[in-house]
């Protein structure tokens, strides 16, 4: 079994890394920079960071920071927030990241999916689902969280992998910044669903919390924010305690 990865993601407004609950009431969490040499530092075997308000701003991300942000680690880098296209993505892969993330983008044109993964790999590609559940089913939201798609989550989980993303990013509105534990259901139905990592976000908080969704929602990887940002859980000691449990982590 590979390794499970530790992935703090620092989403960005405004040159900022920002923290809200349910994708609203943010409030600041620092300097991207230096959060991310932090986390490399720290162990953590990923970063993810995402320009939350590109697409709702029809902007493009913010590719001066994301070159700042690659000189400082020395781990794989996931950038997503207004990308549309193959030169978005090629000027994003050009300024340091190691992946590109597409959401917005996927769902109103989920051929791209297929462009990407044609022309960089599909190991580039990561489609990030943003869900909440409707009263009848998970629904996948575009543009930060601020609009529905009226699209079942698990079913666009599935057609994306079918054009060819080689990781899902699936995070909970619901349980976002909520600090009371990831959707196990949402992961663990999506995770039976399809053969390639799903990477659980949204609601990460005791160590607890993110065991179950790797033990029993099947995540290959888990990403958190706010239990990272303020200091209630460091990424060591996380590992050390899911190594203590019986997961594969590197440490």
């Amino acid at each position: 079994m590979l390794a499970v990865r530790i992935i703090p993601c620092l989403d960005i407004e405004n040159g900022r890394v920002v923290k809200g609950i349910n994708f609203s009431k943010l409030r600041d969490a620092g300097d991207p920079v230096e959060a991310a040499k932090i986390y490399n530092e720290e162990g953590a075997d990923e970063i993810v960071l995402l320009d939350i308000k590109a697409s709702s701003e029809g902007r493009k991300t913010l590719y001066k920071l994301v070159e700042r942000v690659a000189r400082e680690i020395n781990i794989p880098l996931t950038v997503g927030g207004g990308i549309s296209s193959l030169e978005d993505a090629k000027r994003i892969l050009n300024s340091g990241a190691d992946k590109i993330s597409v959401n917005t983008s996927a769902i109103n044109r989920p051929e791209i999916i297929k462009e990407l993964s044609s022309t960089f790999g599909s190991q580039c590609v990561v489609v990030s689902i943003d869900a909440k559940h409707n009263g009848k089913f998970y629904e996948a939201f575009i543009k930060g969280g601020t609009e529905g798609t009226g699209k079942d989550a698990i079913e666009w989980g599935i057609e994306a992998v079918e054009l060819g993303a080689g990781e899902i990013l699936l995070t909970s509105i619901d349980r976002d910044g909520t600090c009371e534990g990831f959707d196990l259901e949402l992961t663990k139905t999506l995770s039976k669903k399809v053969k390639i990592p799903i990477i659980a976000s949204g609601g990460g908080f005791l160590p607890e919390h993110f065991y179950e969704i790797i033990k029993e929602g099947g995540a290959s990887a888990v990403l958190a924010a706010t239990v990272f940002h303020y200091g209630h859980l460091r990424i060591p000691d996380l590992k050390i305690y899911l190594k203590k449990m019986g997961i594969n982590v590197r440490i």
